[in-house]
């Protein structure tokens, strides 16, 4: 009996020291999604779900995105999060973003300098901010909806997007065109996806800029944003079609 526990114990311990192995030294492409403004993780878990299966490593992290400033969002919680996360990977983040998602990236990567970005792909982001922003942010209840973070993304040129310059790492955007909400559209100048005009989702220095029929609040689980995000993260540009380019 007391051979058969030893026996027992020796093949768990060499069990969990595989394990750990195997994590400490996995080769395997990280990949982390960043939810938009009011959202969870669980708004990205279609797209995790199409990660994983490409044979990528997730770290699918949620965020008080409605509570605190952005600085606040990315010192106190998103950076820590992908500490965590990836603490055991010699290899550069990739990221997935979603609208506000991917301003915390472009903060992210000015605030961290030694922190290694790999290829980004935003979706719908405001990165020259929102009309909305502009019309309605002084207005109590956008505030108690959104916070002090949603407060920061106008287009003014003090606005936190509006100050984090070009990108410095390799991203491309892409970005709907389609609305479900005809009110904040009306607010938008030009083409929009219900929250952000098809202009402001461009941002100076990207690979590659992507217009597809979809909307603000589901561009994340789109076939087409899917299957686009993962031929970027692998060969760094979108696949071709008849709608894409820089000067869509």
């Amino acid at each position: 009996m007391k051979t058969l526990i030893s026996l027992t114990l020796v093949m768990a311990f060499a069990f969990c020291s595989a394990e750990i192995f195997a994590q400490e030294n996995d080769k395997s492409e990280v990949v982390v999604l960043l939810h938009g403004l009011a959202r969870s993780y669980k708004s990205m878990k279609k797209m995790e779900k199409s990660l994983i299966t490409e044979g990528f490593k997730t770290c699918n992290i949620s965020y008080p995105s409605t509570k605190y400033s952005i600085d606040k969002l990315v010192t106190d919680f998103v950076l820590p999060k992908i500490q965590q996360c990836v603490k055991n990977s010699n290899l550069p983040v990739n990221f997935v973003t979603h609208s506000l998602g991917g301003i915390i990236v472009r903060y992210l990567a000015i605030q961290e300098k030694d922190f290694e970005i790999g290829r980004v792909v935003m979706l719908s982001p405001p990165n020259k901010g929102s009309e909305v922003v502009d019309k309605l942010g002084d207005l109590w209840l956008f505030g108690a909806i959104n916070g002090p973070a949603g407060r920061e993304l106008g287009t003014g040129k003090e606005s936190i997007p509006n100050t984090l310059g070009p990108a410095i790492f390799d991203v491309g955007i892409i970005t709907g065109n389609k609305s479900i909400n005809w009110i904040l559209s009306a607010i938008i100048e030009g083409k929009d996806d219900g929250k952000v005009s098809v202009e402001n989702a461009k941002l100076e220095g990207m690979k590659d800029f992507l217009v597809i029929p979809a909307t603000h609040p589901f561009i994340m689980k789109n076939k087409v944003a899917i299957e686009q995000t993962i031929y970027f993260l692998k060969n760094g540009n979108f696949k071709k079609r008849t709608n894409r380019g820089l000067n869509s």
